[in-house]
């Protein structure tokens, strides 16, 4: 009865460990998710999970086995949980993609490395050390993200890639064209052709990137009150991380 007693409380103990890597890992994915990244919550679980099963593993699933090979060896209780800091690579490396000279996803990619390290010291019973991990990093990824928007505006990470799509009248088509062409500092490319449904109308197709709090609001009272505009349809062509 002792025995059965025992594996009990052995069993619960590491449902403790796996049900606190899901419940931090659920605020971690939090934030990622309320700010639309692609990975959010269910990825930020599962690596958390995942790495906190794999160190209880690594530490209770092999007693038999040591490093001298015999049964009062040294056990190396590391050997399996290592190898999840080279796994998470693999992950994160999936998430980053660049566009040009611009490189996105590198935040979210250090983002699931640290739900790693989270649900490996949950695993290994660190809960203490896995809070404050946790509640560290919500504080850089949301205070950061504050600072940088609203103190350092003009920095390149505040930089937006916008498409904007403009529908004007043919004979102010060309001055518009002229008008972005000198009036965008940071133009990407830009293209007009013929409305095809309507033969009065010239479709303006520009992508350019501009620095601000609210750079699509900027955009849009900028080109408003132009002559011959008749709508202005911006959106923001990629996100950063």
């Amino acid at each position: 009865m002792d025995l059965l007693n025992t594996g009990i409380a052995f069993d619960l103990t590491l449902a403790i460990r796996l049900l606190s890597a899901l419940l931090l890992s659920f605020a971690i994915g939090l934030e990622r998710e309320m700010t639309n990244k692609y990975a959010g919550l269910r990825t930020n679980i599962l690596v958390c999970l995942g790495a906190c099963l794999f160190t209880i593993i690594s530490i209770y699933g092999f007693p038999e086995v040591s490093v001298t090979g015999d049964e009062l060896g040294t056990r190396d209780t590391a050997r399996v949980a290592a190898q999840v800091v080279t796994g998470i690579g693999f992950i994160g490396a999936g998430t980053v993609f660049r566009h040009g000279a611009t490189v996105f996803g590198l935040t979210t990619a250090a983002t699931l490395w640290v739900s790693a390290a989270v649900g490996m010291a949950c695993g290994a019973g660190m809960f203490t050390l896995a809070i404050a991990a946790t509640v560290f990093s919500i504080l850089v990824l949301v205070s950061v993200r504050l600072f940088e928007k609203n103190i350092l505006v003009s920095t390149a990470k505040n930089t937006r890639r916008l498409k904007m799509s403009i529908s004007c009248l043919n004979e102010n088509a060309n001055n518009i064209y002229d008008y972005i062409i000198e009036n965008s500092k940071s133009l990407v490319e830009v293209s007009k052709k013929l409305n095809k449904q309507d033969e009065n109308m010239t479709k303006i197709m520009v992508i350019l990137d501009i620095a601000g709090r609210n750079p699509v609001q900027d955009l849009y009272k900028v080109y408003r009150n132009l002559d011959g505009i008749e709508s202005i349809s911006i959106q923001e062509f990629n996100e950063g991380a």
